[in-house]
């Protein structure tokens, strides 16, 4: 099992490096309806949380494309460390 979860992590870094660069930069769709019904602007800066990497781009690198790698693979890195401790701890109920 932790062979497949390694080889799991390591394919979801190198999706998230090398493919997010290609990620259309096109409104998703509730974006698309609140342009076309004109009101988008009104969410504009009205974020319930803040988020660290804003629009999937890591803050303070100036190449585009490395930043949008670097924020795919901290976004994995996240993702997979949170479930790693969301299952260790489900695993530790779960023992008689």
């Amino acid at each position: 099992m932790k062979k497949l979860l390694l080889a799991s992590f390591v394919v979801a870094l190198l999706v998230a490096a090398l493919m997010s660069p290609f990620a259309s930069s096109s409104p998703d769709g509730l974006e698309r309806v609140a342009e076309d019904k004109g009101f988008l602007h009104k969410a504009e800066g009205q974020e319930v949380i803040k988020s660290p990497i804003p629009d999937y781009v890591f803050p303070g690198l100036k190449n585009e494309a490395v930043a949008t790698s670097v924020a795919g693979v901290a976004g994995t890195v996240l993702t997979f460390g949170f479930l790693l401790v969301f299952g260790k701890i489900l695993s530790k109920k779960t023992k008689p």
